[in-house]
């Protein structure tokens, strides 16, 4: 009788291990159900940036150097009056656009594009440029529009602007900065603005704490370098910095970027040349340059991401993060754990290039897609 008791007892400890399993199974089944996409509004060409505005309203730019209001219904508004002269061609335009953390009170926005350079100045070059303005209380314009910082130099190029920008938590603005394409090799050199990470307060003015403050040769807006075209810019929920960058073929890269630090491009990548051959030694690690946290091979092309801080999408997807890929048409979602990515694809049925992803005021995820007809998406629970 006690052997029959004790098999019995092994054959329940079986059973509930085993239902408890499927539970489980069942239970992340429900947890990774994929959104359903709902269109917002449409008619955008070529969106670049979208921002929440109050009254369940939409911010967004068009590439080709208009902005314009989405209000709740989609209505799309007319071009906003104000916006300055954007260098169009290529991947430049008018880019990024975050709202200030303040709004609601002092209806301030900052906006990013590439800044044509003046005519006295020989007319022929560009660079990336943050400005500031109101946004009318009326929503036809921005009013009090100041350029507060024009990265140097300006270069003959039509690529690599980054321009992705992000209020930190001491409400300094920091900012991707591209290195052009044709002059990589700045990338490492810090008395210029080419492949860098700036930080800025909402003045333009460089912090005294910045890490090359006080450095000879080293410009004091620097925040970090060695990059080559970041794309997505975020705060995690614990305020650390990440962003994703452009790897020429191959070795797209996500980094976790502290004050200081040489992220080694041009002399360490995961990439190669367009076409094969190395890039420089075609190393991918060297002492004193950091190493990504994670990187794509082939390329994404990744664009817009953020961190989702909600329970919308039940409670596996709280802090995960979230990069649209410009390339293959989805939206990847990011698990994070221990130190290791997992990643899952959303949104490949559409096949649209994502080029910005946003966590809305209710918790939700938005995206826009970067088509003639683009599109500004709310991923439905």
């Amino acid at each position: 009788m006690a052997k029959f008791a004790v098999l019995s007892q092994g054959v329940g400890m079986r059973l509930t291990r085993l239902l408890a399993y499927w539970l489980a199974a069942g239970t992340a089944c429900l947890a990774a159900a994929e959104p359903r996409p709902a269109v917002v509004a449409s008619g955008i060409e070529n969106p670049w940036a979208v921002a929440f505005l109050p009254g369940g309203r939409f911010l967004v730019t068009e590439k080709l150097g208009r902005m314009r209001v989405i209000e709740a219904d989609g209505k799309l508004s007319p071009p906003l009056a104000g916006v300055p002269q954007v260098a169009i061609g290529g991947q430049g335009g008018l880019l990024d656009v975050v709202l200030d953390s303040a709004f609601e009170s002092n209806r301030t926005l900052y906006f990013c594009f590439s800044e044509p350079e003046a005519a006295a100045q020989g007319g022929r070059g560009n660079s990336t440029a943050l400005a500031k303005a109101q946004l009318s209380s009326d929503r036809t314009r921005l009013e009090n529009v100041r350029v507060i910082f024009s990265q140097q130099p300006k270069v003959a190029s039509r690529n690599h602007f980054g321009c992705r920008i992000v209020e930190g938590r001491d409400g300094n603005l920091f900012m991707t900065l591209g290195d052009r394409f044709s002059r990589k090799e700045d990338a490492q050199k810090l008395d210029n603005h080419l492949g860098k990470i700036i930080r800025v307060s909402k003045d333009g003015a460089a912090p005294p704490d910045n890490p090359f403050v006080g450095q000879a040769g080293a410009l004091p807006e620097i925040w970090s370098y060695g990059h080559r075209n970041g794309q997505g810019l975020a705060l995690a929920t614990d305020g650390r910095l990440w962003m994703t960058e452009h790897g020429p073929q191959g070795g797209d890269e996500i980094n976790i970027v502290q004050p200081g630090r040489n992220y080694g491009w041009p002399v360490v990548t995961y990439g190669e040349n367009y076409g094969g051959g190395k890039i420089g030694e075609g190393i991918t690690a060297k002492e004193g340059m950091e190493q990504p946290l994670h990187y794509w091979v082939p390329s994404i092309a990744p664009s817009g991401m953020t961190f989702l801080g909600s329970d919308r999408y039940g409670k596996g997807w709280r802090g995960n993060l979230f990069v649209g890929s410009l390339k293959f048409g989805y939206l990847a979602r990011i698990e994070l754990s221990s130190g290791k990515l997992a990643e899952y694809k959303l949104l490949e049925d559409g096949r649209a290039r994502i080029r910005d992803v946003r966590q809305g005021p209710d918790g939700l995820l938005y995206v826009l897609t970067d088509q003639s007809n683009g599109q500004l998406i709310r991923l439905q629970p």
